[in-house]
């Protein structure tokens, strides 16, 4: 990994110093020489695969790597701030290298029309390389959340310290003696860290299970972001807050300039649990909670920030989480900016690297084949097709409609949907409109959180397609039935949001099949829906195949005439999406599973997901004796944390503006909609007597009578 890979050929050469790369090395050196006691500020949020992969997130590979780092140096004391920087280093040198192959791939493509033997075996062995780099840059960034994991941690027996520190609790106040504050179980010898004896968390009182997040292994088993996820079962924000606030005042002032004292310790994690939670949770808890935030800035301005400089960054991070959770520009520090698009420029090349492959496609059908039961469409080729066929269009230069959900009023400038009326979804492919629902859909996903999908009951949400009725608001809801959170902790209600828009969609899907006025065009838009469901589930998008497959098993459409009308073929998609159905309600992680979901765009149905968590929810949260069971929360965490694992992998067509608003419109245009009503006043909807059979009867009847009278 220390050597540099870096390929060279034609038009491959570079400037080998870029000064933006030069700059952020010397700020993540000089971030270490501040001050002992001021942790760096680089990103805490240990991320959702600590909560879901736990312990095993980080494998022996990370440890033999972190143990080795530092050794060829003839320096014989190697601290971990020094291993830092030098990783710090490694991973600037392979992502520049990274950056480049992709550059130099990329002029290649575009010479495609002179492309000769030697350009496409040089294509060939470069997306190898691609590969390859793109796992290095991947391992140093493992390598980079284990370092930070390790930091500042204390050991078990010095958690009643932890406790002791912060006398000004409000809270009731714990026995100091550590098994009456946690309650452990003990394992088998560990396949990552050659241990015996491990002992794994399995309940505690609230106070312990705070206390916990101080433990040496509370990042490095995924604890601290499993906590982050859950812990307004048992606590409030509130109370989560003072209890961090009361760590850092007690030891704030006597933290030593030596990092291994135990007050250095608590300080220092305490921050570090800060700012992962406002990483991680500010438009869940502090976006929602006025006096929440006030609460801290008011502390970090007025006892942090005027005895440690790690005050007034994390007032620029809560500056930052606002600016973005409002969608205001902002302008941040150089530190955090540097920092964020270096994140952000990882992620491009991860995706453009992705992207540029050939084979991802060929492949991932490969897989998903192989693991689902049913039969991928022959018919419709990979969604880059489409894309290749209309490299650009008018409407990709018109301006981008902001909308924070399907259901939202559309400008005037656009052409009236209900004047096209449903022919325009007849004339689009099921391809191009699968692209266009699904970037619809990731617009609405992307803004949910895991923490969204808890305590669901409390919000009316049931074990039905059709739970949340359209006339529920969130004031109406009434959150004393099945409430599972604190009575004081607040809850953003998101959810309902999200699941009224795939209720708008069911609902347009059976509205635009029974307005029809002929047998024909009706199943012709029964076939393109059904081609549609198949389409998003091909692609992962499981939500709006979820989503038309209700609006196709809505009563008065199941009984229309037109199914018999349908192709076989056509017709046994429906089997296929009702299999689908069951595969997803099957099991809480089967999307999780493999390696898919790493290089596949994936949305998961929004009432299937919180229908697992209820499940999850199911029974007591605590022990005979009063203590939370751990088992139970981290169960729960690793079934949410996938939330965030498909946020990370987006999808990646081309928008077509002009179809989005067509498909915005139409969906509001019918989303109140009364599907009986309306198949009412359309004969197309009823079995029709044939003309000829009808008025042979009336012959009969006629002769009969006309029998009477002679």
């Amino acid at each position: 990994l220390q050597g540099n890979s870096c390929c060279t050929g034609p038009g491959f050469a570079e400037e080998n110093k870029e000064p933006k790369e030069e700059a952020m090395i010397k700020i993540a050196e000089n971030s270490y020489l501040l001050s002992p006691n001021l942790p760096a500020f680089h990103g805490c949020s240990p991320g959702w695969s600590s909560a879901f992969y736990g312990a095993e997130c980080f494998d022996s590979e990370v440890h033999h790597y972190m143990k080795n780092l530092g050794k060829q140096k003839s320096s014989a004391s190697q601290n971990i701030d020094a291993k830092k920087v030098e990783l710090e280093q490694l991973l600037m040198i392979e992502t520049k290298n990274y950056r480049k192959t992709i550059k130099f791939y990329q002029k290649l493509l575009q010479k495609e029309r002179s492309k000769g033997p030697e350009t496409k075996s040089m294509l060939l062995k470069l997306r190898g390389q691609l590969q390859e780099m793109k796992s290095k840059v991947q391992f140093l960034e493992l390598v980079k959340k284990y370092v930070q994991a390790k930091q500042w941690g204390v050991e078990s027996c010095v958690l009643p310290t932890v406790i002791h520190s912060g006398r000004t609790d409000t809270m009731d106040v714990a026995p100091m003696d550590e098994s009456s504050l946690l309650l452990y179980y003990s394992t088998e010898k560990h396949q990552c860290n050659n241990q015996t004896g491990i002992r794994v968390l399995q309940a505690g009182t609230p106070l312990g299970l705070m206390a916990y997040l101080y433990s040496r292994n509370a990042f490095l088993e995924g604890y601290v972001q499993q906590f982050l996820y859950t812990f307004r079962y048992f606590c409030t924000q509130e109370e989560f807050l003072q209890f961090l606030l009361d760590r850092i005042s007690s030891t704030l002032s006597s933290a030593s300039l030596d990092p291994s004292t135990s007050l250095t310790k608590i300080c220092n994690r305490s921050f570090y649990i800060l700012q992962a939670w406002i990483e991680d949770c500010y438009s869940v808890d502090f976006a929602t909670n006025t006096d929440l935030l006030c609460k801290l800035k008011e502390f970090i301005s007025c006892k942090v920030a005027p005895l440690n400089g790690y005050g007034e960054c994390l007032l620029s991070l809560l500056e930052d989480a606002s600016a973005r959770k409002s969608g205001s520009a902002h302008q941040y520090s150089s530190m955090d900016k540097c920092a964020e698009e270096g994140e952000k420029e990882i992620k491009k090349l991860h995706s453009l690297c992705k992207k540029l492959s050939e084979d991802v496609y060929k492949k991932a059908c490969i897989f998903f084949s192989a693991n689902f039961n049913w039969k991928l469409s022959r018919g419709m080729g990979p969604i880059s097709q489409y894309q290749r066929e209309r490299p650009y269009t008018s409407s990709s230069v018109l301006p981008k409609p902001c909308y924070n959900s399907f259901t939202e009023e559309f400008p005037m400038s656009f052409a009236k949907a209900d004047e096209v009326g449903p022919y325009l979804l007849i004339e689009y492919s099921a391809q191009q409109l699968c692209c266009q629902l699904t970037l619809l859909q990731q617009e609405v996903f992307n803004k949910c959180h895991p923490v969204h999908f808890l305590n669901s009951r409390a919000l009316g949400v049931k074990d039905k397609c059709v739970a949340v009725q359209k006339a529920v608001s969130p004031e109406t809801v009434s959150l004393k039935v099945c409430n599972l959170f604190l009575s004081k902790c607040v809850q953003d209600q998101y959810l309902l949001q999200l699941l009224r828009n795939a209720d708008s969609i069911s609902t347009w899907v059976a509205a635009e099949i029974v307005t029809c006025h002929t047998s024909k065009l009706q199943v012709s838009l029964l076939s393109k829906f059904l081609l549609l469901a198949k389409c998003c589930y091909e692609q992962r998008n499981f939500a709006t195949a979820m989503q038309i497959l209700a609006g196709l098993e809505n009563l008065i459409v199941r009984q229309l005439p037109a199914w018999k009308l349908l192709p076989a073929k056509v017709a046994e998609i429906m089997e296929e999406l009702k299999a689908v159905e069951v595969f997803l309600k099957s099991d809480s992680l089967c999307l999780m599973e493999g390696e898919r979901f790493k290089t596949l765009p994936t949305i998961p149905s929004a009432h299937v997901l919180a229908m697992h968590v209820q499940q999850l929810e199911t029974g007591g949260f605590t022990m005979t004796n009063g203590a939370h069971k751990w088992t139970k929360l981290r169960n729960i965490a690793k079934v949410v944390s996938q939330v965030h694992a498909f946020q990370e992998n987006p999808y990646t067509y081309t928008p077509d503006f002009k179809l989005q608003s067509y498909l915005r419109q139409r969906i509001t245009h019918f989303k109140d909609a009364d599907i009986s009503a309306l198949a009412a006043d359309n004969c197309a909807n009823f079995h029709q007597i044939p003309a000829e059979k009808h008025s042979r009867k009336i012959q009969d009847a006629l002769r009969r009578v006309k029998a009477t009278f002679q």
